[in-house]
């Protein structure tokens, strides 16, 4: 397959994913003190929004490299 048919597919894969879902959560591991051989860390969820211009731009993007990709001179 041809390397920008793929990053097509994976833009507009991409694109949907964040239309569907648009937002993703993950935990993140910080530390809260540190004194000696002694350490409290806590664990902090973190949420990323995905703006709705982000995947429009990426699937549209995406279709345009899938249409005009190919079309090599």
């Amino acid at each position: 397959m041809n390397p920008i048919k793929l990053v097509a597919i994976v833009l507009i894969v991409a694109g949907v994913l964040g239309l569907a879902y648009g937002s993703f959560s993950y935990t993140k591991d910080t530390t809260v003190v540190k004194l000696g051989p002694l350490e409290v860390s806590a664990k902090q969820k973190e949420t990323v929004n995905v703006p709705i211009w982000a995947g429009v731009g990426a699937i549209v993007v995406g279709g345009l490299l899938l249409v005009l990709g190919g079309k090599r001179g």
